[in-house]
């Protein structure tokens, strides 16, 4: 597959703000894994998979994205700088960022954890976005998927998606809470507030870049998170 979009437009800016974003990212994942509070659901999934194989939490979410991207093949999917380094970089920095925080605590310690967490992932998946580097590799599955089938809506693949991931997740031992409803609720306003006010302005879309964000969403949908 060959990668899609270029950087003769602004690329300091846009590589900045996309490796900036997985980092962020990936700190989000692990300040929300600490909290034992719940996951979103693709975290439940990559949580569960982990109890079972006995891999490193990162190490899943690697392996997993990087499935779903072959899963990109037969749709005819093109990926993105952004897409190749979100499958890498998050679940390095989610493995670094665990080994870092300690487990257990107050629960008063372990609710700042899960709103933090949240916040910092919303800001994430805007500055992910607005980069404009390519989508995360679930969330392309889904476009590519709705592309190939257009009158499916994309508000409908997706919940199928992430119900049986989160159904999966939680039957292999991951972590469904208050945190996976708080996360639900707050994930799309979030991301909706930051985007405007990080997105890279005004990039020529003939010049063959694409925006990270769901291309199949309408206006004012919840964006997907940056996996």
């Amino acid at each position: 597959m060959a990668l899609i979009g270029n950087l003769r437009q602004r690329p300091v800016r846009r590589l900045s703000q996309l490796y900036a974003g997985l980092v962020l990212y990936g700190v989000s994942m692990a300040l929300m894994i600490r909290s034992d509070l719940g996951l979103d659901p693709w975290d439940v999934f990559h949580q569960g998979l982990s109890e079972l194989t006995g891999l490193s939490f990162g190490t899943v979410t690697i392996g997993v994205g990087a499935l779903v991207l072959l899963l990109w093949i037969p749709l005819r999917q093109r990926p993105g700088l952004g897409t190749v380094s979100n499958v890498v970089v998050i679940g390095l920095v989610v493995d670094a960022t665990l080994a870092l925080l300690p487990t257990g605590g107050p629960l008063g310690v372990r609710i700042a954890l899960l709103v933090t967490g949240i916040v910092a992932n919303g800001a994430a998946t805007a500055l992910y976005l607005g980069a404009q580097l390519g989508p995360g590799p679930r969330d392309g599955l889904m476009t590519g998927y709705v592309a190939r089938r257009p009158g499916r809506s994309i508000r409908l693949v997706r919940t199928v998606i992430e119900v049986t991931v989160l159904a999966l997740g939680w039957l292999l031992g991951g972590t469904v809470g208050p945190g996976t409803i708080a996360y639900a609720l707050a994930i799309g306003p979030l991301a909706q507030f930051f985007i405007p006010l990080v997105a890279v302005p005004a990039l020529d879309a003939t010049a063959g870049d694409r925006p990270g964000a769901t291309a199949g969403d309408p206006p004012g949908a919840a964006p997907a998170p940056a996996g």
